[in-house]
């Protein structure tokens, strides 16, 4: 396998990863044959999948704009992934020029694309860190440089959590990033699950175990269990719900049902 010019060195370009695999869904081109094939194995069980990464993109810019509104200036998107078309700072700069973006992400790939379409862009930075390990990602120099931690903040957990399993403490890694906040900061988060799905949980399993066989388990938390990581925030009207349902632009019953998957909510702290 040929390696292109924007592949690292150090990553393996024959193991799937699951940022490739995102790309692919929503049509971008910095991917491999072997994502290309993990997503069409986990499209076989759930073929509605491009749809969701769609709804839940879509949501995440209709959140960034409602943050912009709110006069937020700092956004720190931790499991940001490879950047696409209407990414956080573009979103953001279109109703707050001087908006600050901090991306995070561990994916080798989505760390070295990112910076190099951001390459000259004072106004964000990237890292390669990890969520689980908080500290590490309040302590760079890149959050240092561009987020003031002593005014409000929009950290975006986009897509992220259902990749993180219970032994790792999601909800105390979100709890520490939560008490680094100013009040008035928030939290904009989605995470997948059972359900909204429009086909039966025994059918949706089988994309969890193809994720599961890349080493990439997918955690599919409950309503409930999802509304946990919210712990400490106020909820922004409309609360926890499918993606369509919040703040939409557009009518919801026009959405493709795949795109109901799931849950989203922007929380407040106080």
């Amino acid at each position: 396998m040929e390696r292109p010019a924007w592949a690292p060195r150090s990553i393996d370009i024959s193991v799937p990863s699951v940022s490739r695999i995102y790309d692919y869904y929503l049509g971008g081109s910095h991917n491999f044959e072997v994502d290309r094939e993990a997503a069409r194995k986990a499209m076989e069980f759930m073929p509605g999948l491009p749809k969701i990464m769609q709804a839940n993109r879509a949501f995440m810019r209709r959140a960034v704009r409602y943050a912009a509104a709110e006069g937020i200036t700092q956004f720190l998107d931790i499991g940001s992934g490879i950047p696409t078309f209407g990414n956080v700072h573009e979103v953001a700069r279109a109703a707050t020029p001087d908006a600050h973006v901090v991306y995070v992400d561990h994916d080798p790939v989505a760390v070295a694309h990112s910076r190099a379409v951001l390459a000259g862009d004072e106004a964000t930075d990237v890292l390669a860190a990890d969520l689980r390990k908080p500290r590490e990602i309040l302590s760079s120099s890149q959050v240092e440089r561009l987020i003031d931690l002593n005014r409000p903040v929009a950290l975006l957990l986009v897509a992220i959590l259902h990749f993180v399993e219970d032994t790792d403490d999601p909800y105390g890694a979100v709890a520490e990033l939560r008490d680094a906040l100013a009040p008035g900061s928030l939290l904009i988060l989605t995470h997948a699950s059972y359900e909204g799905i429009p086909l039966p949980t025994e059918r949706a399993e089988g994309t969890v175990g193809v994720y599961k066989d890349i080493r990439n388990p997918l955690i599919m938390r409950s309503r409930d269990e999802i509304a946990r990581f919210f712990e400490g925030y106020d909820m922004v009207e409309p609360g926890l719900v499918p993606m369509p349902h919040w703040r939409p632009d557009t009518a919801p019953e026009e959405e493709d049902p795949w795109a109901f998957s799931g849950f989203a909510g922007v929380g407040r702290t106080a």
